[in-house]
């Protein structure tokens, strides 16, 4: 590929899956490439591990509020309103907000979790076991997440399915099958919304252990959350806390079929289950990318950056960088050293993340337990997105067990 032909604005060119020959070309030819923008001022792609984590540990230079997180730019009234995700806030409002939150994913809480989160893995993958096949993206990979976010934040079982749904239509903002429009998106926030203040008024005075009761409770510089800071709060948790994890589990799915030598690795010895986890992390990379804002003239690389220009960090080509990552393009479950950015870095650097990588351990131990001869049994569908790592659809097939 050449440096002309680089393509990673147009959400078609991530369908056939994530574009890592453009990517390499840009971290040996141009790591800091100034991509044109259709109906845009165009954005700096930074796809270097050392840049990506610069701009992630400095929100001074590298501003998450001022114009978000996505590529595109937002009308200010719509600005306004994503601003109250703490994804685009940055210090120190971030960091107030962060820590209503923080005490709820520390290892030590989550570690609490283990029992629950095992037993639903084993549930799920009980329901699908004697049918001998099964869309692996619905019945198994999005069940787990959303079982266990569903539990923190006190949504009852019977309503995860609109959390399912609601997520689809936020994410995937660019496949058509999930959103038709802008509108739609809106709407879906604004009936995640409604939802998050019915639950408000049940849980209105009362104390719980849940995290929609923790943010009706919690003050930031002594005052009580507004409607829509707590609605802001409810709706990142709860997308945020289901839809990356699924996509990783559905990923990492895939990339075992597509390697049987590294899942026959893992079968034969389950204690490469923590590395393996690690190496599934390093090459899904559930989100391709997060923006920032230069807030001042700076520079990069010795590439000159205006205030006010679009600088995009693709964690994707960051987690096989070459300088970082011997042999990258290999997938291997026993990979160490593994510091991958499949999180994020600095003050943005992933809140669930002990609950995720708890999440995928133990889906995988039973899957690979339980369900050992896994294939595939048609195409895999991609979810349409430059932002996403996502599928839609994984149909497997394997010998039906018993319950």
């Amino acid at each position: 590929m050449r440096l002309a032909d680089v393509e990673l604005f147009d959400p078609d060119t991530f369908v056939r899956g994530v574009p890592h020959d453009a990517f390499k070309v840009l971290r040996a030819e141009q790591p800091v490439y100034f991509h044109p923008e259709p109906s845009g001022p165009g954005f700096f792609a930074v796809t270097k591990y050392d840049d990506v984590v610069t701009i992630g540990k400095d929100p001074g230079r590298f501003s998450s509020a001022r114009g978000g997180t996505n590529i595109q730019d937002y009308p200010e009234e719509h600005l306004s309103t994503i601003q109250l995700l703490m994804l685009n806030m940055d210090p120190p409002q971030h960091n107030k907000f962060r820590r209503l939150v923080s005490q709820a994913f520390t290892p030590r809480m989550v570690a609490q979790l283990e029992p629950r989160i095992r037993d639903a893995a084993k549930r799920i993958v009980d329901r699908v076991a004697p049918e001998g096949h099964a869309d692996f993206v619905t019945s198994i990979a999005a069940e787990l997440p959303l079982q266990v976010i569903a539990e923190l934040m006190g949504i009852p079982d019977e309503d995860r399915e609109k959390v399912f749904d609601w997520s689809n239509r936020l994410i995937g903002f660019d496949d058509p099958e999930f959103q038709t429009s802008l509108e739609d998106g809106k709407n879906a926030a604004m009936e995640m919304w409604m939802y998050a203040n019915g639950l408000a008024e049940e849980r209105a005075g009362k104390t719980g252990g849940d995290l929609t009761t923790l943010l009706l409770n919690a003050e930031v510089d002594g005052a009580r959350l507004t409607e829509m800071e707590f609605d802001a709060f409810f709706l990142l948790l709860s997308v945020a806390g289901n839809e990356t994890t699924r996509n990783l589990i559905s990923g990492g799915l895939l990339a075992l079929l597509e390697h049987p030598a590294e899942r026959a690795r893992l079968i034969a010895d389950p204690k490469l289950i923590e590395s393996g986890v690690e190496e599934m992390l390093r090459w899904v990379t559930p989100v391709t990318y997060f923006r920032r804002t230069a807030t001042q003239d700076t520079e990069l690389r010795g590439v000159k950056i205006k205030e006010g220009q679009k600088v995009v960090m693709y964690y994707a080509s960051a987690n096989r960088d070459e300088d970082v990552f011997p042999d990258g393009d290999r997938f291997d479950v026993g990979r160490t050293p593994n510091e991958h950015l499949a999180f994020g870095v600095g003050q943005h650097f992933c809140l669930g993340t002990s609950l995720a990588r708890l999440e995928i351990k133990l889906v995988f131990e039973e899957l690979l337990r339980r369900l050992p001869d896994i294939e595939l049994a048609g195409p895999v569908r991609r979810l349409r997105s430059n932002f996403i790592n996502g599928t839609k659809e994984l149909p497997i097939r394997f010998t039906p067990q018993k319950r």
